[in-house]
């Protein structure tokens, strides 16, 4: 596979300099992603999977190991990479249009180019005739879909999600799920998308990463292979459900190895 993006035996150490103690966060953690390819991962609280988001996205440092971005290392963050967060985290004094203009104001784009390339990210996230409102005027799901319009005008060759619709409720996850779904199928970006939610990764993936216990290692890579575009409905396929309780035996492991008892749903 040629890779798009690639982890080659990460490791990250950090000191709590109020204890003194050292952890292991991510140990020779080594993944390839393909261009245009929607990679999900999944695996025990605290395993380090958004440690590995920052890592590929350049803002944490490594104590060993690389990253690649089409072959080449990555060293800091970069406008070819862009970083979702699970908090929208806009600018409420900024209306929906301004808000997705302000990373290209930022790197010196014209106004009139930056407005024409947010109101059609707008447009594509589904939020075509609210561009004069402001983020407290809108619903948690909006809000977030501002925040991905946002990511995708920067024109970026790769987009890191960090759990970005785990604050929204069942109903609305599951339509952002498919909303993402139909976006994503537009753009065809690289994508790597961190969740809590196994369901969840499983439709939007086409690939499942299942990280071990800390320090985090990847302990395996499932392939799903439903055919695309994905209806919501196919999570309740029998097929789906045994993909679903296949990676889900694979994380009770880990965790029954870190708590020594029975393991819960995080």
């Amino acid at each position: 596979m040629t890779a798009k993006l690639e982890a080659v035996d990460v490791c990250v150490r950090y000191r709590n300099p109020r204890t003194g103690v050292t952890t292991l966060a991510l140990d020779r953690f080594s993944l390839q992603v393909a261009p245009g390819e929607f990679v999900c991962i999944v695996g025990p609280s605290g395993c380090g999977k958004t440690t590995l988001l920052y890592c590929l996205d350049g803002l944490l440092p490594l104590t060993s190991g690389r990253v690649l971005l089409d072959g080449r290392l990555v060293t800091g963050p970069g406008p070819d990479r862009a970083l979702v967060f699970q908090s929208p985290s806009l600018l409420p004094w900024r209306t929906v249009l301004r808000n997705v203009t302000y990373g290209l104001e930022l790197q010196g784009t014209p106004l009139q180019e930056a407005v024409a390339r947010a109101r059609e990210m707008i447009r594509l996230v589904g939020l075509e005739g609210f561009e004069r409102y402001h983020p407290s005027e809108l619903s948690g799901g909006m809000q977030q879909r501002v925040n991905l319009a946002r990511a995708l005008v920067m024109g970026a060759e790769v987009i890191l999600m960090d759990e970005p619709f785990a604050a929204l409720d069942a109903q609305t996850r599951e339509f952002m799920q498919a909303e993402l779904m139909r976006i994503w199928q537009e753009t065809r970006t690289t994508a790597v998308f961190i969740t809590h939610q196994i369901n969840e990764a499983i439709y939007l993936a086409d690939r499942v990463v299942v990280v071990s216990a800390r320090p985090g290692r990847v302990k395996s890579i499932i392939p799903v292979e439903f055919p695309r575009p994905r209806d919501l409905r196919v999570k309740r396929t029998p097929a789906f459900l045994e993909l679903e309780d296949r990676i889900w035996g694979l994380i009770e492991e880990e965790v029954r190895g870190m708590r020594g008892g029975v393991a819960v749903h995080d």
